[in-house]
């Protein structure tokens, strides 16, 4: 009758006294002594309910359950082996996958240098980074598909922890005509400009198309975008080949490959524009895509202090 479970311990014993014909051999291979590892290999026979050595005076013979236990206690240790080591390589950030998602046009301002420093810190771990729209970033959380993310605020919550904001940045108006942003522009304005505006497919769910929409009803007037694309670059590119005007965070025009005939304004009043992490209450996090996250806190802190410079002196319009 089988008595407790085999133990690690007992199988390496087992395969050292297959290995080496004899108890004395194997502990001596093992650095035991005889009486302790004989002693285990008796509690391995009890638990399986089995013998697996025919013990003669010249050497230890394998019994037909003995033989057949040699490739499963090999699996085994391999795969306690196997697993150690994938363990080990997360924690010390030696392997793993980085599971992120952000808004599309952090990787004109945030993700180069943010991606380029973490891969120069860990070159063998995955980065996995998905621009997305903030909505579909937390949709792609909520169901596990991502980690975690960082997304435009406000978002649909529901299933999600959504940390304070961590950037802070403002919605500016750019035009190839200088003379269209000499002073801050109102809805109003707005209302009577050719636009561009970007985030094509999430028109109900982007914060600026809401904010715009509740302006321009408070003001009796409405917006008529001329052209929607997907992606700020696309609007950026769009306006700097005179087809309108359009909407773009102030980080965007600090982006290097902002195009130089393009000039800025400030909204009246002035648009904000929150940025915050958010994981899954439940859901931990892989040490590679935590250490992520706090490098990209990092980097955020050097960005809100941009941010901070292109705010308007008073704060204000």
């Amino acid at each position: 009758m089988a008595v407790g479970r085999p133990t690690l311990q007992q199988l390496v014993y087992f395969l050292g006294a297959v290995e080496h014909r004899s108890f004395a051999a194997a502990a001596q291979a093992l650095y035991v002594a005889q009486p302790s590892l004989s002693d285990q290999v008796r509690r391995l026979e009890d638990a399986l309910g089995v013998t697996l050595f025919t013990r003669t005076n010249r050497q230890l013979q394998l019994t037909d359950a003995g033989r057949m236990l040699i490739p499963w206690a090999e699996k085994v240790l391999r795969d306690v082996e196997d697993l150690t080591s994938a363990v080990r390589d997360v924690r010390e950030l030696a392997g793993g996958t980085v599971s992120f998602g952000t808004f599309s046009s952090a990787h004109l301002y945030l993700l180069p240098a943010l991606t380029a420093e973490f891969g120069r810190a860990h070159p063998d771990v995955t980065i996995r980074v998905q621009g997305l729209n903030s909505s579909e970033v937390a949709d792609a959380v909520r169901a596990g598909d991502l980690e975690a993310g960082l997304v435009q605020l406000p978002i649909d919550d529901r299933g999600l922890w959504v940390g304070p904001p961590v950037l802070t940045d403002t919605v500016v108006y750019v035009s190839a005509d200088p003379a269209r942003t000499s002073r801050p522009v109102d809805v109003d304005e707005l209302s009577r400009r050719r636009l561009i505006l970007s985030e094509a497919r999430w028109t109900r769910d982007d914060p600026l198309r809401r904010s715009l929409v509740e302006r321009a009803q408070r003001a009796g007037v409405t917006l008529h975008p001329a052209v929607e694309v997907e992606f700020q670059t696309a609007a950026v590119e769009l306006a700097a080949y005179g087809v309108g005007d359009s909407l773009v965070s102030y980080l965007v025009t600090q982006w290097q490959g902002f195009p130089s005939t393009l000039t800025w304004a400030h909204l009246d009043p002035v648009f904000e524009e929150h940025f915050a992490f958010v994981t899954r209450p439940s859901g931990s996090l892989s040490p590679a895509t935590r250490a992520f996250m706090d490098l990209a806190e990092e980097h955020i802190r050097g960005l809100q202090a941009k941010a901070d410079a292109g705010r308007p002196a008073s704060g204000g319009s």
